[in-house]
């Protein structure tokens, strides 16, 4: 019994393992300070492409125009048709 309490008293006064265990915590405090830091700006770069992908396609003029000759029972006939794109508005 004597050798337990011994044992037991060393084991609480040793702090050998103390400066690593801090260390370590502070280590790994960074690392995932630096991990939010870091997905935060690759979030915000995906983001600002897709807002540019975005007004890329808003821009595109689907503006078209199409004349047509022919005949129909003998007749000549001209048709056309056509859409003119609204402008984006922002």
């Amino acid at each position: 019994m004597a050798n337990v309490t011994l044992n037991a008293k060393r084991f609480w006064n040793d702090e050998a393992g103390f400066i690593v265990s801090a260390e370590l915590i502070l280590l790994a405090t960074i690392i995932v300070l630096a991990l939010i830091v870091g997905l935060a700006e690759v979030r915000s770069a995906i983001t600002s492409e897709l807002v540019d992908l975005a007004n890329a396609f808003g821009r595109v003029n689907q503006s078209y125009k199409s004349h047509g000759h022919g005949s129909f029972h003998d007749r000549p006939y001209h048709a056309s048709f056509e859409l003119v794109d609204s402008p984006v508005r922002e």
